[in-house]
């Protein structure tokens, strides 16, 4: 998924001391994701308290979506550099093409893991089936040493396990039991869990983890702090279990997740990551003039087999912005 904010932010994330508390709540702010109807999304990262939960550095979450209301997800062609997008769907369907020669759906149950590297295009719209959409998409910073790669693209269908009556879809690294086929660049974990009403899990994680608990639905108690609908618990490293506890009275959701503190200072901006201000300059400017003005045959971000045109870069500020810490 693109960042389509008109005055996206230049944010310069680095690897935080510890918070001290046992959990923060992080709260999402609302951001449109465009058209005449605009469809929102939550961003509960990155925001001023926190800029990455590992290499976690992009958390948008929707939905339940009335796409007769809203017009769906329809995003155009659009670039990346430096990371991995991630996308997880509760419900609906999007149909997801890319440079690479990629054409694949987001189906519920499934990871669609992309890989942009050195850089990569591609489009996300809702499918004409989709009634109601609802689900999570999310970035993963790449390493400097990993960074720049070919880009490549990659679908899992993520078998549930159960334990405890807790259901499980582990898409991302390894958790109960379960190690997920999909690996990134850095240790990391991702999973969806169901917990019903009445229920609790006490999960065994890495000790050099940074977690964040994202509540979809219902009311949880994450390491004995209460985490609502909406809102990101984030759990700093240091602990070997995290107790979860559905603490409402009906059917609870979270998307767990986690890794190792990246240790690498990033700027992000618009849908780059890059490690300085003139790098992520240069990928804007050769974006405009490869794709959107057509003067640069490099080839840097390829071509997209989509119906409609590309979208620009927006403006970058004037001024290099303060870091964020």
């Amino acid at each position: 998924m693109s960042n389509l904010e008109t005055e996206p932010a230049e944010i310069v994330c680095d690897t935080r001391t510890s918070t001290g508390a046992d959990v923060v709540i992080l709260q999402p702010r609302d951001v449109p994701l465009g058209g005449p109807r605009a469809m929102d999304v939550r961003r509960t990262l990155p925001q001023r308290e926190r800029s990455l939960i590992g290499a976690w550095c992009f958390v948008d979450h929707y939905g339940p979506d009335d796409v007769s209301v809203t017009g769906g997800m329809v995003v155009p062609p659009h670039p990346h550099t430096g990371l991995q997008t991630a996308s997880w769907l509760f419900a609906g369907e999007v149909e997801h093409r890319d440079s690479v020669g990629s054409l694949a759906l987001v189906r519920p149950g499934e990871l669609n893991l992309m890989t942009a590297g050195a850089g990569i295009s591609h489009s996300e719209v809702s499918t004409p089936a989709t009634t109601t959409l609802h689900g999570v998409q999310l970035w993963i910073a790449l390493p400097e040493l990993t960074r720049h790669q070919a880009p490549r693209f990659e679908n899992h269908v993520i078998r549930p396990i159960l334990r405890n009556g807790v259901t499980l879809h582990v898409f991302l690294g390894t958790l109960a039991g379960q190690t997920a086929a999909a690996s990134g660049d850095t240790p990391l974990l991702g999973a969806q869990i169901d917990l019903p009403a009445g229920s609790s899990l006490d999960l065994d994680v890495e000790a050099s983890f940074e977690h964040g608990v994202l509540v979809d639905t219902g009311t949880v108690r994450c390491a004995g702090a209460i985490v609502a609908q909406n809102d990101l618990g984030f759990v700093d490293a240091g602990r070997s279990v995290i107790r979860l506890e559905n603490a409402g009275d009906g059917p609870a959701r979270v998307v767990l997740l986690g890794g190792e503190p990246l240790g690498e200072q990033i700027v992000m901006w618009w849908n780059f990551i890059g490690r300085s201000h003139d790098e992520v300059a240069a990928a804007r400017a050769q974006w405009q003039a490869e794709v959107i003005a057509g003067t640069d045959t490099a080839g840097r971000f390829g071509q997209v087999a989509y119906h409609g045109a590309a979208l620009p870069a927006p403006v970058l500020p004037n001024v290099r912005l303060k870091p964020r810490r």
